[in-house]
């Protein structure tokens, strides 16, 4: 249900201003997001106690047994009154922006890349010695080759191993 007035500023706040609607005890709230459709850092700057204003009623909300009202200034001409958003495309554009928001704090980062190197310092993969934070004589840390990255050298190990033992029965045969 979306309908205008013309009613009066009641309190300005740092987040908006809360308008007194005619004919009833209860006030709306046009946040400062919806008092224009530029940046609001100060409501005072808008609005004043007092003011009329044209407001069209973007929202409605029960808590705590309380109906808190949600009012648009932005969306209506303060000249005339004339609805400027009839179908609601701008409301819902801006509901639409505040659902894309995802937080990725939970989401662990992986390093992908590791630099192929040894640092000279203390001879670790992965660094170079002015990146090292190892102290002298201290404990030396390298970085934990992947699973893939195993299995291949347990492989080549493996391979190395049976050529060597292959080449030293082939040098007994020789002899």
């Amino acid at each position: 249900l979306f309908f205008f007035f013309f009613p009066q500023v009641a309190t300005v706040t740092e987040y908006g201003a809360f308008i007194k609607i005619p004919g009833c005890r209860k006030q709306g709230l046009v946040h400062k997001t919806h008092m224009s459709s530029c940046r609001v850092d100060k409501p005072s700057e808008i609005v004043d106690v007092g003011d009329k204003v044209w407001v069209k009623l973007i929202g409605k909300e029960m808590k705590d047994d309380k109906l808190k009202l949600s009012l648009s200034m932005k969306v209506v001409n303060q000249g005339t009154g004339k609805d400027l958003d009839p179908n609601n495309v701008s409301l819902d554009q801006d509901e639409r922006k505040k659902r894309t928001f995802r937080d990725y704090t939970s989401q662990k980062i992986t390093l992908e890349a590791v630099l192929n190197t040894v640092c000279k310092k203390c001879g670790c993969k992965g660094h170079f010695a002015k990146e090292c934070f190892v102290q002298p004589g201290g404990t030396k840390y390298s970085l934990i080759p992947e699973e893939e990255e195993e299995e291949v050298t347990a492989a080549e190990c493996e391979r190395d191993k049976r050529s060597s033992v292959a080449d030293g029965s082939s040098k007994k045969r020789k002899k």
